[in-house]
């Protein structure tokens, strides 16, 4: 059985992270935070294979205004201004052509559902393995503005909170399941779009989402 591993946790202020240095981080870029003023820089990191932030019509969106915006969305001391996702790509769908990659494939279909279901931005940073590790430890780093999205004349603009955001006595209120059965789902839709390109390319390997 191919390797299945695909979680999701909010990155917060209460944490001492940001959405710009994350982001910077996983796409291995230059990002400056308007709201504070640093500089993130990893422009020479090494291992990204591919980055790329778009939205629900798969429309290209400037990842330092995103996060920029997202960073700005929020005035609490604690506001969550991003959620990531992370993502373990079967090696057995990156080929050593990596025009063919299909690990990345199902990593950007996966970005574009939730894209879709939440009206979010994404941003999809696929990471090879380290050099020292596994060299099957191919993964992707997902990340989700916690705001829906819309484009204006000025650019960017962020709106209310997603469902997933919300508590769970405000999803009661308008008649959702818990967060955490939400994420099952979600968790259950990476292993179905995975399976389902594993069977295309004649792959007899599946992930199964129960193993973690």
């Amino acid at each position: 059985m191919a390797i299945y591993y695909a979680t999701t946790k909010p990155i917060s202020r209460s944490s001492g992270r940001s959405a710009t240095a994350s982001a910077a981080y996983r796409a291995g870029v230059e990002i400056t935070d308007e709201r504070t003023g640093l500089k993130h820089d990893y422009s020479k990191r090494s291992g990204v294979e591919m980055a790329y932030a778009f939205d629900k019509t798969m429309k290209t969106v400037d990842r330092e205004e995103l996060w920029n915006k997202a960073e700005l969305a929020e005035n609490r001391k604690d506001g969550r201004t991003a959620r990531e996702w992370g993502l373990a790509i079967p090696h057995e769908l990156v080929p050593e052509d990596k025009k063919k990659n299909e690990g990345a494939r199902v990593a950007l279909r996966f970005a574009k559902t939730l894209a879709e279901r939440y009206n979010v931005g994404v941003d999809v940073a696929i990471h090879s393995p380290d050099k020292e590790g596994d060299n099957r430890n191919w993964h992707a780093h997902i990340m989700t503005t916690t705001r829906e999205i819309s484009r204006t004349a000025a650019g960017i603009e962020l709106g209310d909170k997603t469902s997933i955001e919300l508590s769970n006595a405000k999803r009661k209120e308008l008649g959702l399941g818990s967060t955490s059965a939400e994420i099952k789902e979600l968790r259950m839709e990476w292993e179905t779009i995975v399976n389902t390109q594993l069977e295309k390319q004649g792959i007899e390997e599946r992930i199964d989402h129960r193993s973690l």
